[in-house]
């Protein structure tokens, strides 16, 4: 059993989290970001060259330096699955769907992947591999109580631990992105199965998303509901198909966030909307906002659109991007840097992550 990512939460929360901060000079390292591009149909387009795009590094027009199909360089891929009470009744077709996704991306050695469980816990139930045998024995362990070595359990008691009906969402996201996606190469993705609403994670949803924008990992969300969750939504409208305007998508989803929040070291906006405290939170408002800041989408589970639909739609996506490099040409202070990537083509639409830190690329 790999070891457990609940053992590192105490350590990376007790190290200054925005440590490199500090004002860094001008960098001859190369950004590079993922980019998907979709016409006025919501359909990926390909056989686009360098040449069709603009490129804004905090304003400032700069140069593509690089521009590639995504598929041709190697890309991680980590699966964080909820498995709170009331996710427990989708779990079986949760886990169909991600190893028929896992079977058809994974080639070693070039495109691997991870698997995370969080509950009232974080498990790492697989680290990063190729195996996809290793994979499949690790999502059936996915809904099972893991055993926790925890300063509670060193007086010898130990065992496993039952799901308490916390959802350590944020969590789950800033481990996976700090423990395991920064030190994967460039290209990397987080699929989220959740009901977006946290309960009980130790750090917030803005350190979150941050630690994804750290590591350059675009998170991917299938908002599930939870089944206390079913009736209160009944009367809402569900997302439309068309991607575009629709949630998690520029555009649409949470408005008036973005990096900068108070505590952080961005230069975005600095009085950024959030949840209201002690109100019942919007998962799937949740959810969008953490894909949209990411540069990642939120895909909606439902009888008109099933798990199977959602991998097979999100494997087109990964199959379809296109990597952009470029090199910043002005002087690079500490914190972040919004980038806005523009097709010249007014039809098409451009999904990518909104910024970057310096200093901190791979």
């Amino acid at each position: 059993m790999p070891k457990l990512l609940t053992s590192l939460l105490a350590l990376s929360l007790c190290a200054p989290l925005f440590a490199q901060s500090q004002p860094a000079p001008a960098s001859s390292t190369q950004i590079t970001t993922a980019v998907t591009v979709l016409n006025k149909d919501g359909k990926f387009v390909p056989n686009l060259t360098k040449s069709d795009f603009t490129l804004t590094d905090d304003g400032h027009p700069t140069a593509i330096s690089s521009f590639a199909p995504a598929s041709t360089d190697p890309l991680t891929m980590g699966i964080l699955v909820q498995t709170s009470t009331g996710q427990s009744a989708s779990l079986d077709s949760e886990r169909t769907a991600a190893n028929v996704f896992l079977d058809h991306m994974v080639t070693p050695p070039q495109q691997r992947a991870f698997l995370i469980q969080f509950g009232g816990e974080v498990d790492l139930l697989s680290d990063v591999s190729a195996d996809k045998a290793h994979l499949q024995k690790a999502l059936g362990q996915v809904g099972t109580p893991q055993v926790h070595d925890t300063a509670a359990d060193q007086s010898g008691s130990g065992g496993a631990r039952l799901d308490s009906g916390g959802s350590t969402l944020y969590d789950a996201i800033y481990l996976a992105s700090g423990e395991v996606m920064k030190k994967q190469p460039p290209r990397k993705v987080l699929i989220v199965l959740s009901d977006g609403v946290d309960r009980g994670s130790k750090t917030s949803l803005f350190s979150a998303i941050e630690a994804a924008q750290r590591a350059n990992t675009a998170v991917y969300a299938i908002y599930i509901k939870g089944e206390d969750e079913k009736e209160q939504r009944k009367n809402n409208a569900g997302i439309p198909g068309q991607r575009r305007g629709g949630i998690g998508f520029p555009g649409g989803g949470y408005p008036g966030t973005g990096p900068g929040w108070p505590g952080g070291s961005g230069g975005g906006n600095p009085n950024p909307s959030r949840p209201t405290e002690g109100s019942r939170m919007d998962g799937r408002k949740i959810l969008a906002q953490i894909c949209r800041e990411t540069g990642g989408y939120l895909y909606e589970s439902g009888k008109k659109n099933s798990l199977d639909n959602i991998f097979s739609t999100l494997a087109g996506e990964l199959k379809s991007q296109y990597m952009i490099g470029f090199t910043p040409t002005t002087k690079q202070e500490g914190g972040y840097h919004r980038i806005v990537i523009t097709p010249k083509n007014n039809d098409l639409t451009v999904q990518a992550r909104q910024g970057y830190y310096s200093g901190n690329e791979d």
